[in-house]
């Protein structure tokens, strides 16, 4: 499976040979620097830690900079770690770089990032409630939630207000997965994918890009 940490630049369109216009996202993908490759015997689990994106001279900690020295590599800004099914210490070696190349043969993948923060929003907003009518006596509630609780939504349980129940509250700012983007194009020279639709987060927000799970 091909894995990588890459920045959201933008959304643009192409076309097709019929003149079919597609909307797409591009995506910086790398390079990525490997910053520790965990073994079952050093570390209990297999897995591969990367990084990308440099981090200003005057804001490293000294803890980083000694993790990032091990692997005589430069402290970076965003770092993810990735599971693996088996030992990868002899396809991967620390401070080695990882680039587009790897999605040479993809054709679909999942995108993971942090969604949009839209602040405090109401039931309408956050949940698509219908609100209360335009007229017959309502005023000055038409966005409300309405009741909360009561006996007969939970029997037996109590009038209390149930766990789960959908309510206004903090929208957005969560890691969200958009799975299936087809991937358009690959630029190696810019270190580029092209993949179409959009993807969470706003422009030059970092994402997780890896091969799709769930596309046949």
């Amino acid at each position: 499976m091909a894995m990588l940490l890459g920045k959201k630049i933008g959304m643009t369109q192409v076309y097709d040979e019929s003149g079919r216009m597609t909307p797409v996202t591009v995506l910086q993908a790398g390079p990525c620097t490997i910053l520790q490759v965990k073994t079952p015997e050093a570390d209990g689990y297999c897995a591969l830690q990367m990084g990308f994106g440099e981090v200003k001279a005057s804001r490293v900690k000294k803890p980083l900079a000694g993790h990032a020295q091990k692997a005589n590599a430069s402290v970076k800004h965003f770092v993810r770690e990735w599971r693996l099914d088996k030992p990868a210490a002899e396809e991967y070696a620390a401070g080695s770089q990882l680039g587009v190349q790897l999605f040479a043969d993809v054709k679909y993948v999942d995108v993971r990032g942090i969604s949009k923060g839209k602040g405090y929003a109401g039931v309408m907003k956050r949940h698509h409630f219908g609100g209360f009518p335009g007229s017959h006596g309502t005023e000055r509630k038409h966005r409300s939630s309405g009741s909360i609780s009561s006996f007969g939504s939970d029997r037996g349980h109590g009038g209390n207000l149930k766990k789960g129940k959908r309510m206004a509250g903090r929208m957005g700012g969560e890691n969200v997965t958009s799975r299936n983007h087809k991937l358009v194009m690959v630029d190696q020279e810019n270190n580029l994918l092209v993949v179409k639709g959009a993807v969470p987060g706003p422009t030059g927000g970092y994402v997780e890009i890896r091969t799709a799970k769930t596309k046949k």
